[in-house]
């Protein structure tokens, strides 16, 4: 598979980027843990259909520590027994924050109450930009078929 376009190699493209990842950058210091943030990466690209970021962030959860298992599991994540409570709520928040067309009401009550038992105001800021930042790397990625497999753990940042 070949990418539709090459923005990798594109100037502009790499200054958009580099403008996202400051913004990525400027989530560390907020306390929330780097597997969860993840976790909930690699959720949202399951979701969205990015081979890309899964494989991107399939590799660097493995390069934080993750389990094989429990990466395995994260598309069952609610049949699994190998999450916390506190991950189950990031990835319930990821999960309602990257399907926010296929329901009215967005993210609902009970799944933002669920991550407020979890973190703190800071923990969540950072969790609702990571989802909102892993979204649209996704859809850029799945826009121009950005291949998949080839990512080594660290190559973009």
């Amino acid at each position: 598979m070949d990418a539709r376009l090459d923005y990798i190699a594109s100037p502009l493209a790499m200054k958009f980027v580099k403008h996202i990842n400051s913004a990525a950058a400027a989530l560390q210091g907020a306390g929330l843990p780097t597997v969860t943030q993840e976790l909930v990466k690699l959720r949202a690209s399951q979701i969205n259909g990015c081979g890309y970021c899964t494989d991107m962030h399939t590799k660097d959860a493995l390069g934080a520590g993750e389990s094989q298992q429990r990466l395995n599991l994260v598309a069952a994540w609610r049949e699994a027994t190998v999450f916390t409570e506190d991950e189950r709520a990031a990835l319930e928040l990821a999960e309602q924050g990257t399907r926010i067309a296929d329901g009215a009401t967005g993210v609902t009550d009970e799944a933002w109450a669920n991550a407020v038992k979890h973190y703190d105001d800071e923990q969540l800021i950072a969790l609702v930009a990571v989802i909102g930042l892993i979204n649209a790397f996704n859809r850029m990625n799945v826009m121009v078929r950005q291949p998949a497999g080839d990512y080594q753990p660290g190559q973009r940042g």
